[in-house]
């Protein structure tokens, strides 16, 4: 049994949907999942490195910027050691706009610059989760679990 931190940020109430239907889906799997937000929750960055795995989901503001109760997390992330850390990042953004899912982007590329395992399918949604949404969410739940049962 693996220990997953599923952390998100939600405006609007999107990406909390995918959160939830991210930690229904990985029942399934006997894992121990702490769920926490951003705007309510005190996160170390050090915490992390009590988890196996780490989810993380965000939404973004107009042209793809980060939230304000993200940018914390991004900055101290580069005094946490988390080379090689599972990680996969989701959240919403809206089309309408020339950089759609921006933060998410951000979000990935510095889990990468830092040396993270990062998941494949950053999974950006417009706006509302629909069917084939919660399809790529199963998706990287699968594929999260079998590299955790891996040890990759």
């Amino acid at each position: 049994m693996s220990k997953i931190l599923l952390l998100y940020t939600s405006v609007t109430g999107n990406t909390e949907e995918i959160a939830v239907a991210i930690a229904d889906m990985l029942q399934k799997y006997d894992h121990t999942i702490s769920i926490k937000t951003f705007d309510m929750d005190a996160i170390d960055v050090e915490e992390i490195k009590e988890y196996d795995a780490l989810l993380v989901g965000t939404y973004s503001w107009d042209d793809g910027a980060m939230p304000y109760e993200v940018e914390d997390f991004y900055d101290e992330l580069e005094d946490a050691d988390i080379s090689g850390k599972l990680v996969g990042v989701f959240g919403s953004g809206d089309t309408f706009y020339t950089t759609f899912g921006g933060a998410i982007d951000l979000l990935g590329q510095r889990f990468e610059e830092l040396g993270a395992d990062v998941m494949e399918d950053w999974i950006k949604v417009d706006l509302e989760p629909d069917t084939k949404d919660f399809k790529r969410c199963q998706k990287l739940v699968d594929n999260l679990n079998t590299k955790l049962k891996e040890g990759v």
